[in-house]
């Protein structure tokens, strides 16, 4: 009975088309926005609930790691690893249709996510965070957070472009609840998964996000990361240091991830099964921790002590290296979870070991040590995200600071087209798969005929016998012949209808010349040169399969053909690009 009237309502609001026209899809995004922040806030709690249930202890990773004995804090990681390891294999042996990432599922996806495997993917995240991992939390926060959009869409029937949107929403509020940056959050979404700033999309990004923010800031769980006051205003050529910050992390980044990528290489090596890989990368951090308990979780802790304390130079090294060490045990292991607050950590690392080298060398320099880490935060998040524009606004909202945006700006952008230029790596395989795609169209829209020619066999002398065109149209099962002079030159076409015509009518034929009977202007030719969409305003006023192409230079030397097939081909990979791409899956008008 209820499972009938829950089929009933699912029909009726189908009928219901203006439920996901524009202005609605506004409030389903605040349903979203709502609905991620809830999310991320339990979360959070079952962080809480399994240090308390383990260690007896709460409160931040770092803290409850350094309260627990060696044995303990072996132990608990190498558990948890485990525990994850099976509910990561669970998932993968659960039959679905859906998508297991929301980043597939918007950018290539139809926007259904497996709820079985969201859930246990979601809960293997809990159990690597909880544990200790060296990883970003915010990546199952914010699969929790589309996990949900997707069945309210779902639910509702969303059409394919609308449920994409609505999963998008609800990825752009997971984020702005984690880190208390909407604006951010939106733009993530926008700039990393969809690859559009399209309002038709943007808006309801914008509109989950702040949902979210509300919700989190209402129910008392908002608190600005990095909050800094009286930051001091940069200008002049005291931004030079800056330049070079973000020239310096733009090679570090990509070294970075390709570190992370190796990671995943070595342990895929061992062998091992997904439980026992997790359980060895558990155990191995494990045994890092007995000796550095503050490489535990996601590294906030040691970034806000870095913001406010004055560390050594060599601590904060060591603390680097450690850093990435635990990361790459855990990441490679296979762990579900984010390298985006990693990526914080190492940034403002790098730019405190770069603020003490610049302030040692230059001590009439009158710039903060502290602003060296934010900006190094933020220009290693823009470069390792392929993303500068929400790196900015990320550490504008999380510092609530607008002084730092000036040299922020400088070092994102040059760490971004630096990076770019040292290696084709980035956080998200999306980012790169759009990339190439925009490469692809491009390089497809400007092709030109020269790479389309292929060779003309059905070509004949202007002396050539009628008897000689004859036999070729038997062999060749085409409607014209190409006719050239002595030098190749081209002169016109021989048509097949006119030939056979010509047979009938004069039995003589047979012994004229093909130069006495060609048409001249018959057949329209074409050059290497052209671009596709010149060649296809040819191709549409003509019957035939393929076109004369002629030499470029003006001497009108035959060179070869183009086949109609051949164009066409390249029209359809262009489409398919494009039906691949944030730049028409979200059209307004679907």
């Amino acid at each position: 009975m209820i499972v009938h009237s829950v089929l009933s309502m699912r029909k009726r609001l189908q009928g219901f088309r203006w439920l996901s026209d524009m202005p609605a899809m506004l409030a389903w995004a605040v349903v979203a926005g709502v609905l991620g922040a809830l999310a991320t806030i339990a979360f959070h709690q079952g962080m809480k609930l399994i240090q308390q249930w383990v260690t007896g202890q709460h409160g931040g990773i770092v803290a409850v790691t350094e309260g627990l004995s060696w044995p303990v804090r072996i132990l608990f990681p190498t558990v948890g690893g485990l525990c994850a390891g099976v509910l990561l294999w669970l998932a993968g042996r659960l039959p679905s249709k859906g998508n297991s990432d929301y980043m597939e599922a918007v950018a290539i996806g139809d926007g259904r996510l497996s709820v079985r495997q969201g859930l246990l993917r979601s809960l293997s995240s809990l159990m690597t965070v909880a544990s200790g991992g060296s990883i970003g939390r915010e990546g199952a926060m914010v699969h929790l957070a589309s996990l949900s959009a997707s069945a309210i869409g779902r639910f509702t029937l969303f059409s394919q472009a609308r449920l994409r949107l609505l999963v998008a929403c609800g990825a752009a509020a997971g984020v702005a609840a984690a880190y208390g940056a909407p604006i951010a959050g939106a733009v993530f979404v926008a700039e990393i998964v969809l690859g559009t700033m399209s309002m038709s999309s943007f808006g309801p990004l914008l509109m989950a996000a702040v949902s979210a923010h509300i919700t989190m800031r209402t129910l008392g769980d908002y608190h600005a990361p990095y909050e800094m006051t009286g930051i001091q205003a940069i200008g002049g050529m005291d931004i030079l240091p800056f330049l070079v910050l973000g020239a310096l992390i733009g090679v570090a980044a990509p070294a970075f991830l390709k570190l992370m990528n190796l990671s995943r290489s070595l342990f895929k090596r061992t062998g091992l099964g997904l439980p026992l890989r997790l359980t060895l990368g558990g155990l191995l951090l494990g045994l890092l921790l007995v000796f550095v308990p503050r490489v535990a979780g996601n590294g906030f802790s040691v970034v806000s002590s870095m913001l406010h304390s004055d560390w050594a130079w060599h601590a904060v090294l060591l603390m680097l290296f450690f850093k990435v060490l635990a990361t790459g045990l855990t990441v490679g292991s296979g762990a579900v979870g984010g390298v985006f607050t990693p990526a914080i950590f190492v940034g403002a690392a790098f730019g405190t070991l770069f603020g003490k080298l610049t302030l040692m060398l230059l001590p009439g320099l009158d710039v903060p040590l502290y602003l060296f880490t934010l900006v190094g935060m933020g220009a290693f998040l823009g470069a390792a995200t392929s993303a500068p524009f929400m790196a900015i606004l990320m550490l504008f909202e999380m510092t609530l600071s607008y002084q730092l945006v000036l040299p922020l700006i400088v070092a994102c952008v040059m760490a971004y087209f630096v990076s770019r230029a040292v290696a084709e790596v980035a956080m998200y395989e999306v980012t790169l798969v759009r990339e190439r795609d925009a490469l692809l169209r491009h390089k497809l829209r400007h092709t030109t005929l020269a790479e389309l020619i292929r060779p003309a066999d059905t070509v004949v002398s202007t002396t050539t016998q009628v008897r000689e065109a004859l036999q070729m149209f038997l062999e060749y099962p085409v409607r014209y012949l190409y006719v050239v002079d002595e030098h190749q030159v081209y002169q016109g076409v021989i048509a097949q209808q006119d030939l056979t015509r010509m047979l009938l009518d004069d039995n003589d034929a047979q012994q004229r010349l093909v130069g006495d009977i060609l048409r001249m202007d018959f057949v329209k030719t074409l050059y290497p040169d052209m671009s596709l969409d010149e060649a296809q305003e040819h191709f549409v006023h003509f019957l035939g399969e393929r076109l004369p192409v002629l030499n470029g230079d003006g001497s009108g030397r035959l060179i070869g053909v183009v086949y109609k097939s051949a164009v066409l081909e390249k029209y359809s990979a262009i489409k398919r690009s494009l039906d691949a791409s944030g730049e028409v899956m979200l059209d307004a008008r679907r």
